[in-house]
């Protein structure tokens, strides 16, 4: 069982919890109040080609949350156990299939001009939030869960497979494809990758540009 720490709403680090049971008592908590008084820590990842088309999760209509709709590149929690940065590159490897590395924001600018991008994925965070809010659409209605986030961005070139057998696989858009498909359809995507776009879209650019 994955374990997971666990942050009151200042931050302050309360207990290791297994995710289950944590995610189970969040829920009866939103039921009961309309709000989370606890926190975990998470990434949140937006990849890219050199051309700078984006890869969103297309997430399958089995999933308990967001079922059906289009979600940033990878998400994922950060176990009691493991690192940001290890957490990053473990999520690429075993949801995609490539192999990253997370640099620092120099390396990062050396990097995508001089590595075989079609052979490694690099990575940098770009923020981190110490309360986001995530909207989670579920069969019992919204709920909004507070994270500590971490922001990344990152481009790739190779082959990527798709290992969650509980999504649909990725599709890839422009920013100017993906910024018309989130006006129009406003309700096709996560409030997560709208955050990500609306914040970050600076970032989210070709090699070269």
């Amino acid at each position: 069982m994955e374990k997971i720490k666990i942050f009151d709403l200042e931050g302050n680090f309360l207990d290791i919890q297994d995710r289950e049971s944590f995610y189970e008592e969040i829920r009866n908590e939103f039921k009961r109040t309309n709000k989370i008084t606890r926190k975990i820590e998470s990434v949140r990842v937006l990849l890219m080609n050199s051309q700078g088309r984006i890869y969103l999760q297309k997430r399958s209509n089995t999933k308990k949350e967001n079922p059906g709709l289009y979600d940033k590149t990878i998400g994922g929690h950060i176990s009691s156990s493991e690192t940001k940065t290890v957490t990053v590159t473990k999520e690429c490897a075993e949801e995609l299939g490539f192999p990253a590395t997370v640099l620092s924001d120099q390396e990062f600018k050396d990097s995508v001009k001089n590595l075989d991008l079609s052979v490694v994925g690099v990575l940098r965070q770009i923020d981190e939030s110490q309360n986001f809010l995530s909207v989670r659409k579920t069969e019992g209605g919204e709920f909004i869960q507070p994270f500590i986030t971490y922001f990344y961005v990152g481009y790739f070139n190779g082959s990527i497979k798709f290992k969650d057998g509980e999504s649909s696989g990725l599709e890839t858009f422009s920013l100017n494809e993906l910024e018309n498909q989130l006006t129009k359809y406003p309700e096709k995507f996560t409030s997560d990758l709208k955050y990500m776009v609306e914040h970050y879209k600076r970032y989210l650019i070709p090699l070269g540009d």
